[in-house]
């Protein structure tokens, strides 16, 4: 709206238009020009506004880059106002095409995080693997625990912890959740029947363990975000609301949220999958599963939100059932 009325002002008062021989150069001056200017301010103050709006919308990499065209633009729009004779404009074409141009994804970094991500799946999958399933777990549970996140967001619930990065970080943290049973013999990880409370203990340090081997393994790496998240959903998506979780016997908001984001999605698939020791489970009983656990187990709020998006759940469950029907059948 403002282009189409500031282009109907530049037309209807385009007779008013002055040539102004200056001392060191010449230019234009009049309504229409002060029209410019003024959808110049207008889309700039929104550009702004809408920057800070969404701020935690935005990759924390790009950030300072963004800000710093909007401010040299609105800077040179400024200085242009008030000395005309500069002619300086073009500067802020050349900062916005610059600044566009450093936003894009870089080919090279985006091809190294995929291959990065392929990797920590297939890690994931390997240690999964180890109790006869076939890494549909990691692949499940990380488009629940994305559906949360994204609800979670959607509905302005934690805004200054959900930023983009953090849901990235946690997209890529969720499949490392398990690690830790790559420390469980593969006597108590594959026994078909129920565990002892010796193989018991021993099953619920994988926790723990995964925990450690994700501190070990990622000190080096410089995202420290990514790193304490991978930290948290290792060693805490065990924990439960009213702390009789393990390994620390945490309780409600003293759990990291994207542990008690893991624990839900954790467990949902836990129930509705078939695992070596039972039947899947029907998929009515699993959501009543997370419903009953509410405040127990799971945050109330997470269990609420996974039972609202139950449609969408069910989606992600069906896309997977089919894919590992239409799967190629192992000899």
């Amino acid at each position: 709206m403002p282009f189409v009325i500031n282009v109907a002002v530049v037309i209807g008062g385009a007779n008013s238009l002055e040539y102004i021989h200056g001392v060191k150069t010449n230019y234009s001056m009049g309504f229409p020009v002060y029209a410019c200017y003024t959808m110049v301010a207008v889309y700039s103050l929104l550009a702004v506004f809408v920057f800070f709006k969404r701020w935690k919308h935005i990759e924390r990499h790009k950030r300072t880059s963004i800000f710093t065209y909007l401010f040299v633009m609105m800077a040179v729009t400024t200085v242009q106002m008030f000395f005309p004779e500069m002619l300086i404009t073009s500067i802020a074409v050349t900062v916005f095409i610059v600044g566009v141009y450093m936003n894009l994804e870089d080919p090279a970094l985006k091809e190294l995080s995929r291959f990065h991500n392929e990797t920590v799946m297939s890690f994931a999958n390997l240690v999964e693997n180890r109790d006869n399933s076939t890494g549909g777990h990691i692949k499940r549970t990380s488009r629940y625990v994305g559906l949360i996140a994204e609800e979670l967001q959607g509905r302005n619930y934690y805004p200054e912890i959900l930023t983009k990065d953090y849901i990235t970080n946690l997209l890529k943290a969720a499949p490392l959740h398990d690690i830790g049973k790559i420390s469980v013999p593969d006597a108590i990880l594959k026994k078909p029947g129920k565990l002892t409370d010796e193989e018991y203990a021993i099953m619920k340090l994988h926790a723990e363990n995964g925990g450690n081997i994700i501190r070990d393994v990622f000190r080096n790496l410089r995202d420290e975000d990514y790193r304490r998240m991978a930290f948290e959903v290792a060693r805490y998506h065990h924990e439960k609301w009213n702390g009789k979780g393990y390994p620390d016997g945490l309780s409600g908001d003293i759990i990291p949220l994207c542990a008690r984001i893991m624990s839900v999605a954790d467990v949902f698939d836990a129930v509705s999958e078939k695992r070596c020791y039972r039947e899947a489970m029907p998929l009515n009983k699993c959501f009543e599963i997370i419903k009953n656990g509410s405040g127990k187990d799971f945050d109330p709020l997470i269990a609420e939100i996974f039972i609202d998006i139950r449609d969408k759940v069910e989606k992600v469950h069906a896309e997977f059932a089919l894919e590992t029907e239409n799967a190629p059948k192992k000899e």
